[in-house]
């Protein structure tokens, strides 16, 4: 007999009633007796001033019930930024280890910033499930390489690769919370409703949650189950049922300067900050070496409308904040009823600092931020109303971000200071923490997570998994803090920090700074200005002690190139976020100069689509037209940014909607007579615009007759973030164009299929070429 499993230890005969089995080589593992249920709820963009439990004006009950009877902590900190922060919660390891530099649209080919996760950092996911925990994604992702995302994409990076059972949510960084762009396990589907029809993500996402729990709880009670619960909230677009919004009316009218010493006397009354905090100036100011964009107006100089606006913009979010913290409270709430939650280890934390992308002044759609476009205060408070709603795609202005980052300097991207990193947590255990509605003081990291959750099961990181010799943790583990005293010393000992260009080290409790702004495209690194400050005494980072401390400032800084060289951090980067985002980067589909399209396919992600941005195109559609033909033929984007050709009461339209900006750059054509056209669009690029836009001239044609031309501009950055796809024969989610409603669906005759050009060919020879394949129809 051959031997076919040499761990085989029962006795094989020629009959089966002679034979002996031996199930012991094939059992699955189970997890430690005891193990906890892992619920990690994770906020995007989310400044410790915030929140309730900190003692900010938003209201959070489920985080404040959690809190009560649970811990807070005041000094945990993350990496500034979406994407490399989720890396860390996903592996333990720190974020350029990962491949995580910065967020997965601005990858730059280098180790430290590559997009891809080496299979040196197994993940969360990956041990639990194969130690007999059932293993959960909800929500949000931003891991994947861009490219990735994709219906026929790669799958290595996606969540069900890398050790989750089930995913329900949206793989880039942001999604409109009204009609988002959803992934269910490795499939993407549109949104099960409208929000005409009550929608909202984060009751959806909450919906799904509750939905695997319960699946599993019916079928497998007795195995542990980890849940990573990442709703869209509080990234922008800012979207909340008006109800929620209306809570807060007349809440931050007195301005974001007045709020943060406010604030600052509530978190040293609750014992977040210690007595003597000190408040950082307000800052940037225009007269500071910043980005300008994230300029601070002052409060008191701004007219009565724009403080009316500025409010509002705040009243959104505060309303996006609760809502959807009500719905976490939903699963919440289930799992006491269940008896689950007094085993349950919650973490309940955000991702970063408040978000400075939506300008000086607001803005009623963030992608002017990624495209380098300013925001128009006129545009802004004509929306004011309709903050929040399916209208818009909202962000508060900066002063908000730095108000919501009380008492620390700045907010996201800025890694050197706290007001980037420093965010809220809350820890809930019953069954494993004694201590209830106590502060813990700690310095933590979001790199200390993983490192916890294995502590507290009782498992480690292999040293070699799948055949791959491991980077061991980078994180310490956190449960000794559980029954600790509140100012217990941590047992961290040093976490760097670098992100877009700005940098920073925090070593056994002082902190090295360097003054460098990002996504400002200065460089000039070897010049930049080393601050230092003494954390244990001074919280807020304000007293600069480089001058009196310089032997200090000189270790902290060679500590920072120590942690540079081995985490592969290096080449520094502060580029301009819309020439990050349109590097070109290696694709499993290269780039070409003809497309075609077919109808009957799911919307192609921009990652993957023909990039038509800053440049001269050309779009064809083939069709063959019955009397009353109408819809969609080719659309791109959404109404904050995108592109449509349909046809609409019997004319062709070409809509190019620039960053959502009324009104649409229309071009319309006769009435159309039934049978074979070529129907198309032509963009000339003339030169560029004052803000980088492309302009130049429209030929809208019906088969080779030019029948509406003139003036447009076009975007050089992406449509969006959201990630609204390319679309043939409808256009998905949110409609490009306020002409139609969604999905309007081509009928009425016979769409053949759509090119899209981007070589210097003329139209009309590419027209030809149409008119030949419709000849043969």
């Amino acid at each position: 007999m051959p031997e076919f499993n040499s761990d085989f230890r029962g006795e094989i005969k020629l009959d089966v009633r002679d034979s002996v089995p031996d199930w012991t080589p094939y059992e699955l593992k189970t997890a430690p007796e005891g193990a906890p249920n892992v619920l990690v709820i994770l906020f995007d963009d989310t400044g410790l001033a915030s929140w309730s439990p900190y003692g900010g004006r938003i209201n959070m009950p489920t985080m404040d019930r959690l809190a009560e009877s649970g811990l807070t902590y005041t000094q945990w900190h993350t990496t500034a930024l979406c994407s490399p922060t989720r890396s860390t919660l996903l592996t333990g390891r720190n974020h350029h280890v990962n491949r995580a530099g910065v967020i997965m649209e601005g990858t730059n080919g280098f180790p430290g910033f590559a997009g891809r996760l080496p299979a040196e950092c197994a993940t969360i996911g990956q041990i639990l499930q194969e130690n007999g925990y059932s293993t959960f994604w909800v929500g949000k992702d931003h891991n994947i390489p861009e490219e990735d995302n994709a219906p026929g994409g790669n799958r290595s990076m996606w969540p069900l690769q890398l050790g989750f059972d089930r995913f329900y949510g949206f793989l880039g960084g942001e999604t409109n919370n009204w009609y988002p762009d959803l992934v269910e396990d490795n499939h993407f589907i549109e949104a099960p409703a409208t929000p005409e029809e009550g929608y909202h993500l984060s009751k959806d996402l909450a919906d799904q949650a509750l939905k695997m729990i319960r699946n599993q709880q019916a079928s497998n009670p007795s195995k542990p189950w980890y849940m990573w619960y990442c709703p869209g909230a509080n990234h922008a677009p800012h979207h909340a049922p008006q109800e929620y919004i209306d809570k807060y009316k007349g809440v931050f009218d007195d301005g974001y300067d007045s709020y943060r010493e406010w604030v600052l006397e509530r978190m040293i009354e609750k014992g977040i900050l210690p007595e003597g905090t000190a408040l950082t100036p307000f800052n940037p100011l225009p007269e500071d070496d910043a980005n300008p964009a994230d300029y601070v107006r002052p409060w008191d100089e701004l007219s009565d409308d724009e403080k009316r606006l500025f409010a509002r913009f705040a009243e959104v979010f505060a309303g996006f904040s609760e809502y959807t913290d009500a719905q976490v409270g939903r699963v919440i709430d289930y799992l006491e009823e269940t008896g689950q939650l007094d085993n349950t280890l919650i973490f309940y934390c955000a991702d970063n600092g408040a978000s400075g992308e939506g300008s000086p002044d607001g803005s009623v759609n963030e992608n002017k931020f990624f495209n380098g476009y300013p925001d128009d205060l006129a545009e802004n408070l004509a929306m004011i109303d309709k903050l929040g709603s399916p209208d818009t795609y909202n962000h508060y202005p900066t002063g908000w971000a730095a108000a919501f980052s009380t008492p620390f300097q700045m907010f996201k991207r800025y890694s050197q200071y706290a007001g980037g990193t420093c965010d809220p947590m809350v820890i809930h255990w019953p069954k494993g923490i004694e201590a209830q509605g106590e502060m813990r003081h700690q310095y933590h990291h979001s790199v200390d997570v993983v490192a916890t959750v294995l502590d507290v099961i009782g498992l480690e990181m292999p040293e070699v998994y799948r055949g791959v010799q491991q980077h061991p943790l980078d994180g310490v583990s956190m449960k000794s803090s559980f029954d600790a005293a509140p100012d217990a010393p941590s047992e961290k000992k040093t976490q760097y920090y670098s992100m877009l260009g700005t940098r920073g080290i925090w070593k056994d409790g002082w902190k090295a700074a360097a003054v460098h702004a990002p996504l400002t495209g200065k460089g000039d690194f070897e010049n930049d200005v080393w601050e230092l400050y003494n954390v244990e005494e001074d919280r807020s980072e304000s007293n600069n002690l480089a001058a009196t401390h310089p032997e200090k400032l000189e270790e902290l800084v060679a500590a920072w190139f120590e942690e540079a060289e081995a985490n592969f951090v290096l080449p520094l980067d502060d580029r301009s976020a819309r020439d990050q985002l349109t590097v070109e980067r290696p694709q499993a589909e290269p780039p070409r100069d003809r497309y075609v399209y077919y109808p009957d396919t799911a919307a192609v992600p921009e990652s993957v689509a023909v990039n038509v941005r800053g440049r001269s195109f050309k779009i064809i559609a083939d069709v063959v037209l019955e009397e009353g033909a109408q819809g969609v033929l080719f659309a791109h984007g959404s109404r904050f940014g995108g592109h449509s050709l349909f046809i609409k009461d019997n004319k062709l339209t070409y809509v190019y909607n620039f960053l959502g900006i009324p009104p649409e750059q229309t071009f319309t054509s006769g009435e159309l007579t039934p049978g074979p056209h070529t129907l198309g669009v032509e963009f000339t690029r003339e030169k560029s615009g004052e803000h980088g836009e492309a302009v130049g001239t429209a030929k809208l044609y019906v088969d080779d007759q030019v029948v509406a031309e003139g003036p447009m501009r076009t975007q050089v950055g992406k449509f969006t973030l959201c990630g609204d796809g390319l679309c043939i024969g409808w256009d998905s989610a949110d409609p490009v164009s306020r002409q139609y409603s969604n999905p309007f669906p081509f009928s009425g005759g016979k769409l053949l299929g759509v090119g899209v050009d981007v070589s210097p060919e003329q139209y009309l020879d590419l027209e030809l070429e149409a008119a030949a394949m419709l000849s043969r129809e």
